[in-house]
């Protein structure tokens, strides 16, 4: 069934909501071949690929709210894959890759724009970083490079190479390749395709038990509408992984924080591309609507609000008005915080659980929302087939009792 946009908007596709009624949450089925629980852009990625490159049709995802209404809805938009460790270049490099067909692969535009993401230099020791990171990801074949401030200005006019500032700008790092798409109509995209290949999307479903057999395996899982069997499940759920683990008595190295963002009220187009900055913790872009997308860091202690702490978005904001100071009038019209999974050495969980049949896909801390399309291409394979992707057969959970850890905690280009 076909509906134009208006229609789409006037039964909620924009809001909390969820899909039109027509396409809303069908009646769960008893059985499905596998489970995905997380209805943001990793879950249904992760179904899409099932469908598409495994032959998966009976397949739900499970959603306690509505479709992208997660982190997928409240993340900063931003993609690149100049990360450090080879394990981290890998997989965020075949995420940019996917990013650059996606609006082709699932004929729904999710607006990538590769504008270019410049992480700016303070003091030595980020020039030392930032410097080993532009090495190493050229030794990988991924485009980094090292601009002088007289260069990041002319990349970025707007911004202040005054030697007089706090924090005077003695260089940058720049992936042109680099870049942000837009946060929820990746999930729409995945979502259309996955349902018109017959994958349940199951809205307001909200996963209160996992199931297990007299052998431990899984069997299914208990929702608020009823049992539905099951020998495979992928749990991709930002935020709420261990929660949601436990029910199955799985207890995962990680803990949850609130982290902020805001927007400022929208404009003419004056920011060409994206600015992160580590030292003084803040980094900016601007959305297609003309807000001025403002990132700022996570809060000091573990906690599932979504609203944050106002004195984080002012220190933020400070660090923005020395960096842009053209800003300084601008008002804000909204901030929010969404809840990220971290794990001790900064990097992802994805892969096999000692549960028999019981995948996790987790632990992204501020990767995430980059890392959508790659992350449920090598989650679906694992779940599809039992065994990981050579792309994330760095990232399983036995790596935390091994000490073969990968210590991305610096990658993100702001300090969490």
């Amino acid at each position: 069934m076909r509906f134009s946009l208006f229609n789409l908007l006037q039964q909620g596709l924009a809001g909390n909501k969820g899909w039109p009624s027509q396409w809303r949450t069908p009646e769960p089925k008893k059985s499905y071949d596998a489970i995905i629980i997380g209805a943001g852009g990793h879950g249904l990625a992760t179904a899409y690929y099932m469908a598409k490159e495994h032959g998966m049709r009976n397949i739900a995802v499970l959603e306690k709210g509505w479709l992208g209404g997660g982190n997928t809805g409240r993340n900063t938009t931003i993609i690149r894959s100049n990360y450090l460790w080879e394990e981290s270049e890998g997989l965020y490099n075949h995420a940019l890759n996917l990013w650059e067909g996606l609006s082709q692969e699932l004929n729904y535009n999710v607006m990538y724009s590769p504008r270019g993401v410049m992480m700016l230099a303070h003091n030595i020791h980020d020039i030392q970083v930032f410097k080993r990171h532009v090495h190493a990801n050229r030794l990988a074949g991924i485009d980094n490079e090292w601009l002088t401030p007289e260069q990041a200005k002319a990349f970025c006019p707007l911004l202040s190479i005054d030697p007089a500032m706090r924090y005077p700008i003695l260089g940058a790092a720049l992936q042109r390749r680099g870049g942000t798409a837009r946060h929820d109509a990746v999930a729409w995209g995945y979502a259309r395709k996955a349902s018109a290949m017959g994958v349940d999307i199951l809205q307001n479903c909200e996963v209160i038990g996992i199931l297990r057999g007299v052998d431990g395996a899984v069997t299914g899982v208990e929702t608020n509408r009823g049992q539905i069997a099951t020998k495979k499940i992928g749990v991709v759920a930002a935020g709420h992984t261990s929660v949601l683990m436990s029910m199955a008595g799985v207890r995962m190295p990680l803990e949850s924080y609130p982290l902020q963002a805001l927007v400022s009220e929208p404009i003419k187009p004056i920011m060409p591309c994206v600015v992160m900055s580590n030292t003084i913790h803040a980094y900016m872009s601007q959305s297609d609507k003309g807000e001025l997308v403002i990132g700022a860091g996570t809060d000091a202690y573990t906690s599932y609000s979504q609203t944050g702490g106002l004195h984080i978005s002012a220190h933020t904001l400070d660090a923005i008005c020395e960096l842009f100071p053209t800003v300084r009038r601008m008002r804000m019209l909204r901030n929010w915080g969404g809840i990220v999974d971290v794990t001790p050495d900064r990097s992802p969980i994805i892969g096999k659980t000692p549960v028999p049949g019981l995948f996790v896909n987790c632990g992204w801390g501020t990767g995430g929302f980059k890392a959508t399309p790659g992350s449920g291409h090598v989650f679906a394979h694992t779940v599809a087939t039992g065994e990981p992707h050579k792309i994330n057969a760095g990232f399983l959970l036995d790596r935390f009792r091994t000490g073969r850890l990968i210590d991305e905690a610096a990658a993100a280009a702001v300090a969490h």
